[in-house]
């Protein structure tokens, strides 16, 4: 057998010589996607300030922002770190500043308005008695680095936020600004300040509300007192009309007169009594009306104002009498019809008995 023949696979290994291969081959390109790093490129020294410089060349990269390159490597400033060639924010950092300047916010802008609500706090705080109330931070010590970092980052933040003065002894003081001062202010305070600076204003549209209340009240008061005056004429009227007709009866007893006082306390209430400006519009009104005569009398003895009903000429007597012979008149049909219904028995005379 030729020697060359044995050197190259048969048929019948063909398959497996590939499938070796293949596997090979991709176990190699995964090394070298996953282990094998690619050249890095250095980064561009921090003193190319030239943008032609720095993008003409492809030998290295520009540097980024908040960053520092020397010797092709990258270092980022403090509070920032390294992510993806890009020195970004430390967010632990970032955190710290975030609650320092949240509560310098809350510790001046209180003091603010406990100052201008009641008088006990102070409007411009020295930087040191300032950071003296926030010396005490978790996880950071005061002598630390990165608290000093913080520390400079929140004052940068501050700044910004806050009023800021120098005193008389070159001595740096915060204060809060007036609209964050308002927030910080009970609503009790908001509501008198408010008050105190709008009182020229409130004061006549106070003053007009009272009047039309006032106004309305006894608009209110005159027509309630309207109609009961007239349903007490009214009733007055029908009792003195009342009292004459039946006086006129051949056996009635009664007098066709009234004395009015006994007729005022039999249609007051006991809480009308004691307001006299009631009675005394339902006298004008009985003095207005010409069916009624007024007149003093001696009632047992005590001289008194009666008021009598005119029975003749008035058109309401002659309407009642009507009224009266109707009914009567239906009594003796309803007593006719009952007596047709159960008519009563003859008594037969019965013989006698002997």
């Amino acid at each position: 057998m030729d020697p060359r023949q044995k050197l190259l696979p048969s048929k019948h290994d063909l398959p497996r010589l590939v499938a070796v291969i293949t596997v090979a081959s991709l176990v190699a390109w995964s090394c070298n996607l996953f282990f094998v790093q690619p050249p890095t490129v250095p980064f561009c020294h921090s003193n190319l300030h030239s943008s032609h410089d720095l993008f003409a060349s492809d030998s290295c990269l520009p540097c980024p922002t908040n960053g520092e390159c020397i010797d092709g490597n990258l270092k980022c400033l403090q509070g920032y770190r390294n992510h993806a060639n890009l020195c970004v924010e430390d967010g632990e950092i970032s955190q710290l500043t975030q609650n320092i300047v949240e509560r310098a916010e809350n510790h001046l802008c209180n003091e603010y308005a406990q100052l201008s609500c009641y008088g006990t706090g102070s409007v411009w705080v020295q930087e040191d008695e300032f950071w003296n109330h926030f010396e005490q931070m978790e996880n950071v010590g005061f002598d630390n680095a990165l608290y000093n970092y913080t520390k400079q980052r929140a004052v940068e933040t501050i700044g910004k936020l806050l009023e800021t003065r120098l005193n008389e002894h070159g001595v740096k003081e915060f204060k809060c600004p007036d609209f964050l001062a308002e927030h910080y202010k009970p609503y009790a305070c908001r509501i008198h300040q408010w008050i105190s600076h709008n009182i020229l204003l409130l004061l006549p549209i106070c003053a007009m509300l009272v009047g039309f209340a006032t106004l309305f009240l006894k608009v209110h008061q005159k027509r309630r007192v309207s109609r009961r005056v007239e349903e007490l004429y009214d009733q007055v009227c029908e009792i003195l009309e009342e009292n004459a007709l039946t006086s006129k009866n051949v056996n009635s007893k009664c007098e066709s007169w009234f004395v009015a006082s006994r007729l005022r306390d039999h249609l007051l209430l006991p809480r009308e009594r004691k307001d006299p400006l009631l009675w005394k519009k339902v006298e004008e009104l009985v003095q207005e009306d010409s069916r009624v005569d007024i007149y003093p009398k001696l009632v047992k003895g005590e001289s008194r104002v009666v008021w009598e009903w005119q029975v003749e000429g008035s058109l309401s007597a002659s309407k009642m009498k009507k009224k009266i012979d109707a009914s009567k008149t239906m009594v003796n049909e309803g007593v006719a019809l009952n007596h047709q219904r159960h008519p009563t028995k003859k008594e037969e005379p019965m013989e006698p008995l002997f």
